[in-house]
């Protein structure tokens, strides 16, 4: 049987993988779409580029820490399609090659780390709960919220690949 913290971390964050890749499939399709990964919802935030790469990046950093592995720096990775598609696949791959088994003393441990500049010490299911799965989906959802408000033409099936609604349905009409 997998390890609880295996089933609630890996294939979350894989299948949130996977709508990183389908939102930059939408912003390559738009007309000037790379011009969508510097849209920001407000001037004190991160552009939508770097907010992508940061949700991916809370995958790794989250999991790989569980799994008792080095979390790769990817502080170089550019927030360009090219760049950001490079460093989702390698995420996805990364979490592909763990094995639940790898799970199985994570609940054992404690997890020192840094949020901004917070210093925190915290269970497995804390760390992953509390903090990395709210921090993925905080970015993601900012990314989303930063490419709607700039124009591209996303729903909510784009952003959690659950929902279906025929085109050009609104709840506001």
């Amino acid at each position: 049987m997998e390890p609880a913290i295996y089933t609630a971390s890996v294939p979350v964050f894989l299948h949130y993988l996977a709508r990183v890749d389908t939102l930059l499939d939408k912003i390559d399709a738009a007309p000037d779409g790379a011009a969508f990964l510097s849209a920001r919802l407000a001037p004190d935030m991160f552009p939508v580029g770097v907010q992508l790469r940061t949700a991916a990046g809370f995958s790794l950093r989250i999991a790989m820490a569980l799994a008792g592995r080095d979390v790769p720096d990817f502080s170089d990775v550019t927030p360009d399609l090219d760049g950001l598609r490079g460093f989702v696949g390698r995420s996805r791959a990364a979490l592909d090659a763990l094995s639940p088994e790898a799970f199985v003393d994570a609940t054992d441990r404690r997890y020192a780390h840094r949020a901004g500049f917070a210093d925190l010490d915290q269970d497995a299911w804390a760390f992953l709960c509390q903090y990395g799965l709210p921090n993925m989906m905080f970015h993601l959802s900012m990314a989303y919220a930063g490419l709607r408000q700039a124009g591209l033409d996303l729903g909510k099936a784009d952003f959690d690949g659950l929902h279906v609604y025929p085109q050009g349905f609104s709840f506001e009409r």
